[in-house]
């Protein structure tokens, strides 16, 4: 999918997982790589598939898609999904099964980083309500946020 912008071109690539095996259904989990976007691609998949077990999207035991299904639809090498998942498999993210696939690790911690990540994404939400309620626009609690993470003295980010 490309999409044209004074001055440049921006190009994306979405694929939607098929979820089971034998079966048409399809889950949210969407995978999105930016060739122009100044990271690897095996990169921009490492973080996406953190971000969607992280967050719930997917659960221990889940099946990722297949190394070669998945370079297809993404429309990339399969050394690059290869690699991804290696590295995924070395951070004891995902186990790769020979023969099998590659399923969400049953390891322990992660779930409580999901739980995390979904109260965080509520007392998110919460500040914005009252930020937007005190008469703020989204563009500049937006701005606020983006200078707080990027600006901000690291020592008080981390507490």
């Amino acid at each position: 999918m490309a999409a044209a912008t004074p001055g440049r071109l921006n190009v994306s690539l979405r694929v939607l997982v098929q979820q089971y095996q034998y079966s048409d259904t399809e889950g949210a989990m969407r995978f999105v790589l930016n060739p122009s976007a100044g990271q690897p691609l095996y990169l921009q998949l490492i973080q996406q598939i953190r971000h969607a077990i992280e967050t719930g999207v997917l659960q221990p035991g889940d099946a990722l898609p297949g190394l070669r299904v998945l370079a297809q639809e993404l429309v990339v090498s399969p050394n690059t999904v290869v690699k991804a998942y290696a590295q995924l498999e070395s951070d004891g993210v995902i186990e790769i099964r020979h023969g099998s696939g590659a399923y969400v690790s049953a390891r322990r911690g992660l779930k409580p980083r999901v739980d995390r990540v979904l109260v965080a994404r509520d007392r998110v939400r919460a500040l914005i309500a009252r930020l937007q309620a005190d008469g703020l626009s989204s563009e500049e609690v937006q701005r606020l946020f983006e200078a707080e993470l990027l600006f901000a003295d690291p020592a008080v980010r981390r507490k």
